[in-house]
């Protein structure tokens, strides 16, 4: 008789601590998984209760999706057994479930689920957006992973630059959203490794030159006279206190708050890797954020008068949309400044990552430290940098040849 049990794959952690939940059928000492759709952290995880901690943004509709599923599969095993008792676990789960192709639109849908679920609205709506067009392309919903061929995959990068439009990299942003599908498939055993066509298909990726201030571009900024207490100054000074202060996002730079300042250190929780980094103030940094500082200043309050006090960060779609408009806020701002100064180049506040990154290298910070810092999840994210600092060197040593 075989039995049916919801496991957490902890064989199956990433590098982000986040696992799927399966469900595991065992007969005659064989085992075999179906995949539940779901993926959370190893911390939201209740062991002995098997469920989902309640931690966890809508976590009880999810645990009753899976209890639901549970009993659905326990009826279906008897059911199965009931007419069929020799056949074996991976047997079971194949007639339950793994005969019929499987949609890539689904799991593309549950992929996205599970961005919403952990908050990463601006992951879940710019990836919703590629699955759009790849709806639109295919003029319906009905497309198995088996459809999708090298030959399929050529016609639709071609659909994307002539029809679309999309640049060298935003198609690579596309396709590679779709292989990521690809091997979430895989890893829940929903298809072979081998229908995979990124296999063969190889997505292009057009290397683009960083966009970064020179020493003089960055002092032409910081010195520009502006009108005291005036948003488009607050918005100056955080660019430049970022350039100062580690490449911090734009994100990162709105949420910071007087509390998340320790005897000259930055304690902060980098958006895109999670980690919590102890960051070290310059000086000129900490002219910036003492020149916000009030009498009336709380732990829980903003650094920067840009978001809401009181903001409830806890909803994930509203506090993201709040960072979104004052981000493009901020970049049209910055357009502004950049002209005023008489700086010649098109700028946004990523650029102060790009900028401090460079001038870290100039001033011969290891590398290993630029990516820790940078919250890089590799190094070779880092490399482009020391490329540039490499080829800034290059030209100083032409000047010889005169």
């Amino acid at each position: 008789m075989a039995s049916v049990s919801i496991v957490y794959r902890k064989d199956k952690l990433n590098k982000k601590d986040i696992a799927p939940i399966h469900f595991r059928i065992i007969k005659d000492r064989k085992i075999t998984y179906i995949a539940s759709g779901i993926m959370i952290h190893k911390d939201h995880w209740i062991e002995d209760k098997t469920k989902i901690s309640a931690k966890v943004q809508n976590s009880a509709r999810l645990n009753l999706q899976l209890t639901a599923k549970f009993a659905e599969l326990q009826k279906e095993v008897i059911d199965k057994e009931t007419f069929h008792k020799s056949l074996t676990s991976r047997q079971l789960r194949n007639s339950i479930y793994g005969m019929k192709p499987t949609n890539f639109f689904t799991i593309a849908d549950e992929v996205l689920e599970s961005y919403e679920n952990e908050g990463k609205v601006g992951t879940h709506d710019k990836c919703k957006s590629i699955i759009t067009k790849l709806e639109e392309y295919n003029e319906s919903r009905n497309l198995f992973f088996q459809d999708i061929t090298v030959d399929f995959l050529t016609k639709y990068e071609k659909y994307l630059r002539v029809t679309k439009k999309n640049k060298t990299n935003t198609v690579h942003k596309d396709l590679k959203f779709i292989r990521r599908i690809f091997n979430e498939a895989i890893t829940r055993d929903l298809i072979e490794v081998g229908v995979s066509p990124f296999n063969k298909y190889k997505i292009k990726l057009e290397k683009t030159s960083r966009t970064y201030l020179t020493e003089e571009e960055l002092k032409l900024i910081e010195k520009l006279e502006m009108k005291e207490g005036s948003l488009i100054k607050c918005h100056r000074d955080m660019f430049v206190f970022s350039c100062y202060a580690g490449g911090l996002r734009v994100s990162d730079v709105l949420k910071l708050k007087w509390g998340h300042i320790d005897g000259g250190h930055i304690l902060i929780s980098i958006k895109k890797t999670k980690e919590q980094l102890r960051i070290k103030i310059p000086e000129k940094g900490l002219q910036i954020i003492n020149s916000f500082k009030t009498e009336n200043d709380d732990a829980n309050n903003y650094i920067f008068p840009v978001l809401m006090n009181g903001l409830d960060e806890t909803n994930a779609r509203l506090f993201d949309n709040e960072i979104t408009c004052a981000t493009t806020l901020i970049n049209k701002n910055l357009k502004i400044i950049t002209k005023r100064a008489k700086v010649e180049k098109s700028i946004s506040f990523h650029i102060s990552r790009h900028t401090w990154a460079t001038r870290a290298l100039r001033f011969k910070v290891p590398i290993e430290i630029v990516s820790k810092i940078l919250g890089h999840a590799n190094i070779r994210e880092t490399m482009i940098y020391a490329k540039i600092v490499n080829s800034e060197m290059d030209k100083a040593m032409d000047l010889f040849n005169i």
